[in-house]
């Protein structure tokens, strides 16, 4: 899974960024290209731009909302993940949290802890028609 190389996975390019174990920081995070998380984010992950991506090792911890076009996570996310395009949780994942995404791939030994939903391009949130509106009195 995260091993293998796929040709659908986003290039790789210099952008690369290593937050490292032992690392700790308290804040939003935004990035383009590359994060590879191996320490600990207390607040948001937010990838820009469509190719952003988001690893997250065995060692890694997210406190905080996940906001990234592709990620694969293999350590624990207290707090829900949207994966715009492609979401990969590997056997040690460990999510509290909600997590929508267009494609999945879930490894046994995965855990979610929250509910899961497909997001897709064509997704059209679903609401109920308005209720009708009599201009007659109702005579009981």
């Amino acid at each position: 899974m995260l091993s293998r190389k796929r040709n659908d996975q986003p290039s790789r390019n210099a952008e690369t960024s290593l937050i490292s174990l032992g690392t700790i920081i308290r804040g939003d995070v935004r990035f383009t290209g590359t994060l590879h998380l191996d320490g600990r984010i207390e607040g948001a992950v937010i990838g820009e731009g469509s190719s952003a991506l988001f690893t997250l090792s065995e060692h890694g911890q997210v406190q905080g909302e996940v906001r990234v076009p592709h990620a694969m996570i293999n350590g624990q996310v207290n707090g829900d993940i949207y994966a715009s395009e492609r979401l990969e949780l590997a056997p040690q994942a460990r999510v509290i949290g909600d997590v929508r995404y267009n494609q999945l791939e879930m490894a046994a030994g995965a855990q979610v802890n929250g509910r899961m939903a497909h997001q897709g391009e064509d997704h059209v949130q679903r609401e109920l028609p308005a209720p009708e509106v009599r201009s007659e009195p109702v005579i009981v």
